[in-house]
């Protein structure tokens, strides 16, 4: 099943790292989350990928073009006839890679439905480029299939960034440090889309979350797969290095795949 990644957006909220790269190249660990999140979805056998690029889309280009120069040994023979020798292999081998410009200040549904003239089968799967997750995406598969829905979104509970203060006038009752606010779903930012989404987006000014999933919510052509695991975005300096601690530390939640 086809994979489209959006990985055209600014960053600005994080800014001390995307002033240089596209904060899908911002990286985790030795390699950027991009990455990471290809190879989650690797994981599960979904290795065709869509990248929608923008802001330095270049260097995401670049990354790709240069990755087996990257990632292996290499012996140059150098001459009239040049010729290089790889020595090693890497498991992204069978992985195919489609990166297509979809413009600098498109919005993100725009993004997506310049996307969709590459996606052949009917049913696919799309995210951020600033998302971890582990999820079983094969499960997510099944239920969306199961509905009949066009649109499938992984539902996640966030845990609260700060410690939550229960207060009778200025004096403190109790203190819960990052407290889970279990009643509360927050779109996690993966989901199983049928083609015919395309509908519901008009055009390059579209911004897929505030009105095409609202619009599918409307016509009740949306459902939420709840997943209680690991998810983290990264919005900010400090989850950034939340997630590199996590990767520097083995206990990266979001790691299911074998090297």
């Amino acid at each position: 099943m086809k994979v489209v990644i959006l990985c055209g957006g600014l960053g600005t909220r994080l800014r001390e790292e995307t002033e240089f790269r596209p904060k899908p190249m911002v990286p985790v660990g030795e390699r950027p989350i991009l990455w990471h999140i290809m190879k989650t979805y690797a994981h599960y056998g979904h290795k065709d990928f869509i990248l929608c690029l923008g802001y330095k889309g270049e260097m995401i280009k670049d990354f790709f073009r240069n990755y087996h120069w990257n990632t292996t040994d290499v012996t140059l023979r150098l001459g009239l006839k040049p010729q290089a020798i790889f020595h090693s292999k890497h498991s992204e081998e069978d992985w195919t890679v489609t990166l297509i410009d979809t413009g600098l200040n498109t919005q993100t549904g725009g993004r997506l439905k310049r996307a969709l003239r590459y996606v052949d089968e009917d049913t696919f799967l799309f995210t951020y480029g600033d998302g971890l997750i582990d999820s079983d995406i094969n499960q997510t598969i099944a239920f969306h299939r199961q509905h009949g829905c066009l649109a499938t979104v992984t539902a996640i509970r966030p845990i609260g960034r700060f410690g939550e203060l229960a207060m009778n006038d200025d004096k403190v009752s109790s203190f819960r440090e990052k407290p889970e606010k279990e009643e509360d779903y927050v779109s996690g930012g993966y989901f199983v889309l049928n083609k015919s989404v395309e509908r519901y987006i008009e055009g390059d000014d579209t911004i897929l979350e505030t009105d095409s999933m609202e619009r599918l919510a409307r016509d009740e052509q949306l459902r939420a797969y709840r997943h209680l695991g690991f998810w983290q975005c990264m919005d900010n300096y400090r989850e950034l290095e939340m997630l590199n601690g996590m990767w520097a530390s083995g206990q990266a939640p979001w790691k299911v795949w074998k090297d």
